[in-house]
């Protein structure tokens, strides 16, 4: 047996068990062989290269002390092959995929492209097309062009994907709700499509919308509790690249429904609206799903599960909540503390501190002088989707890439010193919002964030004459 930095992890330890003890005695990153559900699933696929890379290990030493641990257990000399130049496997095919892609930007014929590489990428990991995805965006191809590119990506990748599914996961696991939730999307879509004449059943076709449009709930899940994460590993590809084809997906949602309404609904709508959620549930399912479940750990899945009933799910419930074999749930994100808040007007006990907060009738969302979100307020009935996920994340990622050249120029304006507000209020489900920043200074008058500001005034629009105190019962 040879070891190199593609030898898988899986068929390390069909043949030499004892390794898992050994590998996770070695780096604190590798506990999550412990776990004999992430053995079958991360270590189906991963190789010692991306071992190493988790670790933050050279993949000498990893192979090194592997071959060290076998010949003590077992007398048996294992060579090593590590390539010169320290030249790793894996990110050379990146590099490679990465340059085919630009290719097919460059308007070369898909189906010579798909000859051309059909070798290279037959031992694929979903999570190198991710990051392909994130060098590109570095190199500084738009995200624009690069969401344009993901039929393309789809279309050459597929078969070389094919086989990658995701194995059975426990009911309750995020992916396992995800996934559920992509069949329930299946289902109203081929209901959409037996809707044969969309004039006499535009009652029906408009409902099977209103239920389709049910999937913001399975977008906002992600962006808010799976992206983050997989930022923080670095992994920035899929939230920048998949959000802007979310926003898609729900404005061509509402497109198909107006068009139903004004009665020029052609099927080649209802078929590009198939077509977008198809593969959308195609890129999860075998790009997202599996890189992230060869990429986070067992605790960073229950930070992930962590706030899902907040955030609402699309059509299903999950039937138990899922807790991992090893019960290590992550430290609290704040410390329980006693005793009291000396304010500028008064004294506070946190607890007080954050009932207040949670009872105001707006939203507030605080972010820090690093753009960073440091807080919201979790009250009963928030206007806009909040949860833990988002806290520590840059809030430039947290609103859509159309919006966000405004929300970066807002901040910096407050910084400058140039403004110290600013207002916007729309209409969103038949109610009226009013959303307002303010940039938070100390004393010396040093910027130290950006306190967002959303309130319904719906029914103070209503309001005239006068209420006063003594009319109240």
């Amino acid at each position: 047996m040879e070891l190199n930095a593609s030898s898988k992890v899986n068929d390390l330890l069909n043949r030499y068990p004892f390794l898992k003890d050994y590998l996770v005695g070695l780096n604190p990153e590798f506990k999550m062989l412990d776990n004999p559900f992430m053995r079958k699933t991360v270590g189906r696929i991963a190789s010692l290269g991306k071992v190493a890379m988790i670790g933050g290990m050279d993949v000498r030493d990893l192979l090194n002390g592997i071959a060290a641990e076998i010949k003590k257990k077992t007398g048996e000399t294992v060579a090593i092959s590590v390539k010169e130049g320290g030249v790793n496997e894996d990110a050379a095919r990146i590099e490679t995929m990465k340059n085919i892609i630009k290719e097919l930007h460059a308007g070369k014929d898909v189906e010579s492209q798909k000859k051309k590489f059909q070798e290279l990428i037959k031992d694929v990991a979903p999570w190198e097309i991710a990051q392909m995805e994130q060098r590109l965006i570095a190199e500084g191809m738009p995200e624009t062009e690069i969401k344009s590119l993901c039929d393309v990506h789809v279309q050459v990748f597929k078969e070389a994907l094919e086989h990658k599914t995701v194995p059975g996961l426990p009911a309750g696991h995020p992916v396992h709700t995800l996934m559920l939730e992509n069949r329930e999307a299946e289902a109203i879509l081929a209901e959409i499509d037996k809707v044969a004449d969309f004039r006499a059943e535009k009652d029906v076709l408009l409902k099977l919308l209103d239920k389709l449009a049910e999937i913001d709930k399975h977008f906002v899940r992600k962006e808010n509790q799976l992206f983050p994460i997989l930022e923080q590993k670095g992994v920035t590809g899929p939230s920048k690249v998949m959000w802007a084809l979310h926003d898609d997906i729900r404005g061509f949602i509402k497109d198909v429904r107006k068009r139903v309404l004004d009665g020029n609904m052609e099927p080649v709508a209802r078929q590009a609206l198939a077509k977008m959620v198809n593969d959308m549930i195609y890129k999860e399912e075998h790009i997202l799903f599996p890189m992230a479940l060869e990429t986070l750990s067992e605790e960073e899945w229950v930070k992930a599960a962590k706030g899902e009933e907040e955030a609402g799910y699309a059509w299903i419930k999950p039937d138990s909540k899922w807790k991992p074999v090893a019960e290590s749930f992550p430290p609290q994100l704040l410390a329980e503390r006693t005793g009291s808040l000396n304010l500028d007007t008064g004294q506070l006990t946190p607890d007080q501190v954050n009932l207040i907060l949670t009872h105001l009738p707006v939203d507030i969302s605080f972010v820090n002088e690093n753009d960073e979100v440091a807080y919201y307020s979790a009250s009963p009935e928030r206007i806009f989707p909040r949860s833990p996920g988002v806290i520590g994340r840059k809030v430039q990622n947290c609103h859509p890439p159309k919006s966000v050249d405004t929300v970066e120029k807002i901040l910096a304006s407050f910084k400058a010193g140039t403004k110290s507000s600013a207002e916007f209020w729309i209409q969103m489900r038949g109610r009226m919002l009013h959303i307002r920043y303010f940039a938070v200074r100390d004393q010396a008058g040093v910027y130290r964030g950006c306190l967002e500001v959303s309130q319904d005034i719906t029914e103070i629009q209503k309001l005239t004459g006068n209420k006063r105190l003594l009319d109240w019962e």
